[in-house]
């Protein structure tokens, strides 16, 4: 049997959390080591470990629930701006193998702990975005 990811114990109330939302579907509740104030974590109950394995059903309930969870965030502190960030994989700094959405609230004002940055890759052709284009659409029923 596997361990219990730190969401699961959450949801089953076996630790401690601040939770903001919760339904039959998905609990949202505050990041334990927030970056901004109103950092929140949107987790769905079922355990899927990653994006690639989220069904198009849950994904639209986690989506609800992003959106009403944004919606309290903002009608309570007012951000200036706001994202939104999941992770997939240890590589692409994933922590914890329950997938979960982060809302984190950006204050023009106030220092917060979140940062990123890209760098953008030569521009493509227009030869070479179709190129890519077809080889992505080729997947979809895959």
């Amino acid at each position: 049997m596997s361990e219990k990811s730190i969401f699961e114990m959450i949801i089953n109330r076996d630790i401690p959390a601040n939770i903001l939302y919760e339904d039959d579907d998905v609990i949202a509740f505050l990041d334990a080591f927030p970056v901004a104030k109103g950092h929140t974590l949107v987790v769905p109950k079922v355990k899927v470990e990653n994006i690639y394995e989220l069904s198009p059903e849950s994904g639209a309930k986690v989506m609800e629930a992003i959106s009403k969870v944004a919606r309290a965030l903002r009608i309570t502190y007012q951000p200036e701006g706001l994202n939104v960030l999941q992770n997939n994989g240890a590589f692409a700094s994933q922590s914890v193998f329950h997938i979960h959405f982060h809302l984190i609230p950006r204050y023009k004002d106030e220092h917060d702990g979140f940062g990123f940055k890209w760098d953008e890759l030569p521009a493509l052709t227009d030869d070479e975005k179709a190129k890519v284009a077809e080889e992505i659409k080729s997947n979809f029923d895959a």
